[in-house]
């Protein structure tokens, strides 16, 4: 009986949530229900956790300002 192979794993970019600016740190937006280190994921038109599901729809409004005019 042949082993089986291990996959190797990703590892986590949390990293990339964060910016420093000067000697301040800037975070991407964390989930309200889960507290700090669970960031919400970027959408078209929502975002998300991916921990506890809670969703937070963009308004139209932003969505039309950020299209590029024809």
């Amino acid at each position: 009986m042949a082993k089986k192979q291990k996959k190797n794993k990703i590892p986590s970019k949390k990293y990339a949530k964060y910016k420093v600016e000067g000697k301040t740190i800037k975070r991407a937006i964390t989930c309200p229900k889960c507290g700090p280190g669970v960031f919400l994921a970027e959408h078209k038109n929502r975002q998300t956790c991916g921990t506890c599901h809670y969703t937070v729809m963009k308004s139209k409004t932003l969505e039309k300002s950020k299209e590029k005019p024809k």
